[in-house]
């Protein structure tokens, strides 16, 4: 090269933010590395109306351009818009960890049923402006998409495109969950993913983070605390007012994770004599598939196999529609765990309909509820449910487990990010509702002194430039 031909200049490395700005779902972060394009996390919108109707609308970018999709991890508003994304143009691989594979094989599937379910069920009353209603991806969609899956051990680099190398490092949160870190050249950007509990009872602690410019951390509660009461504690107070009253205790609850906890600590109380021996009905084939994968991936989670083999024998597993709908012909006292945790969908919603009437018996939320699903609304103390177009009245009690959640706190979301071996460039702060995100912003500044921003939909931001 001569004295007086200029250098090359530096190819790109740009972040776009697709998702998980201003709400907790459809998770989506669209990194362009040279001439190449991968996108982390590949999630449904969930909740409010307008966030929805982003599923339906054409992806922002053509899906064919993608080479390649990472996933932190299995839950749906992580990797729920990937048969979607296949089936308009997108033909790379899909890069994740062996127990993410496998949880999607489960999550997945099931998701197209219930979407082939919703769209029958609108047809046949009814109940949707469409004509007829379709669903966003049918079961064999998801099916399909399953057959690009590439597992990849935590802690392994690897290419998803030439010159990007990535590595998944554990996170707890669920069995599979990973932070994903991406270098391309001299930058380092990492993803948090759902960071999970330090001292979470199921779950193992997530690992340390390495050495990033760039962090993109979630927020789910980056505005409080856990409480500190013991979620065993919790769940036995609130049982045992409703079981006392002869009541049925119907629990929304995740397949993934949520289910399996919930399952573990009643066994637990159970065992103990510390509320009464009534039957537990896990409705959810998905979550009875998921509990069979913790026998598989011992080392990422603190159950033993004997408390494994207690929380089955406890757990009365329906299978078929029939089984479901004669639940709902039983009384109390019973306990009844089914999806969706955010009573989005479901056969939880049948369980609403038959047992949210009566004051006797109990709806347990486990989990975050995010704005706009009727979780949120049951939350916020509403006293009736729209539900299959008809208004269901709630004198149920509704009971907020506050130290159920698989996602650190404030204070626990801190100390992970405290982990980094030197403060990085810059922080995205994103997957929070606005007030939550901005106070760990705020949080962010102040206490660790690093600069940090609350990314807008669509915000483009150049990884490589020098500040």
């Amino acid at each position: 090269m001569s004295p007086t031909t200029p250098a090359p200049e530096p190819a790109a490395f740009r972040l776009t933010f697709l998702g998980a700005n201003a709400t907790v779902t459809g998770s989506r972060y669209l990194v362009d590395a040279g001439s190449h394009r991968v996108l982390v996390d590949c999630g449904l919108f969930q909740g409010y109306k307008a966030l929805r109707l982003r599923n339906w609308a054409p992806f922002p970018v053509d899906p064919a351009s993608i080479d390649a999709v990472i996933l932190t991890h299995a839950h749906l508003d992580h990797s729920g818009y990937l048969p979607r994304l296949i089936s308009a143009g997108f033909s790379g691989a899909v890069w994740c960890t062996d127990a993410t594979r496998d949880l999607c094989g489960v999550l997945l599937p099931d998701s197209g049923h219930l979407l082939e379910e919703e769209a029958g069920y609108a047809n046949r009353k009814g109940t949707s402006r469409h004509h007829p209603a379709e669903p966003l991806y049918t079961e064999e969609d998801a099916r399909r998409a399953l057959r690009v899956f590439r597992p990849v051990p935590f802690d392994q680099a690897f290419e998803p495109v030439p010159g990007l190398v990535a590595t998944l490092r554990p996170q707890g949160h669920i069995l599979g969950a990973s932070a994903v870190s991406l270098a391309f050249g001299e930058t380092r950007i990492t993803f948090s993913g759902d960071i999970g509990r330090p001292c979470d009872p199921v779950m193992r602690a997530p690992a340390p983070i390495w050495e990033s410019d760039w962090l993109v951390v979630e927020s789910t509660y980056g505005n409080r605390q856990h409480l500190p009461m013991a979620f065993e504690q919790e769940l036995k107070e609130a049982l045992g007012r409703v079981l006392a009253r002869g009541g049925v205790a119907v629990i929304p609850a995740f397949a993934v994770g949520r289910a399996q906890l919930l399952l573990h600590m009643i066994a637990q109380l159970q065992a103990r004599g510390e509320i009464p021996e009534v039957p537990v009905y896990l409705n959810s084939p998905m979550a009875a598939d998921v509990t069979g994968l913790y026998q598989r991936y011992r080392d990422q989670h603190r159950l033993s196999g004997g408390q494994l083999q207690a929380m089955q024998r406890v757990t009365r597993i329906v299978n078929t529609v029939e089984q479901s709908k004669a639940l709902n012909r039983r009384r109390g006292p019973m306990i009844i765990v089914a999806a969706s945790g955010m009573a989005t969908g479901g056969r939880v919603l049948h369980h609403l309909i038959a047992f949210a009437p009566d004051h006797r018996n109990g709806i347990l939320l486990s989990g975050f509820q995010a704005g706009g699903t009727r979780g949120a609304a049951l939350a916020r103390g509403e006293t009736a449910l729209r539900i299959f177009g008809q208004d269901v009245p709630v004198r149920a009690e509704v009971v907020q487990l506050g130290s159920a959640s698989a996602h650190a706190d404030a204070d626990e979301v801190i100390a992970w990010l405290r982990t980094a071996p030197r403060s990085p460039r810059g922080v995205f702060v994103t997957h929070g509702e606005p007030d939550a995100a901005d106070a760990l912003r705020l949080r962010i500044e102040r206490e660790l002194q690093w600069p940090a921003h609350v990314p807008e939909y669509g915000q483009c931001v150049d990884l490589s430039a020098a500040q």
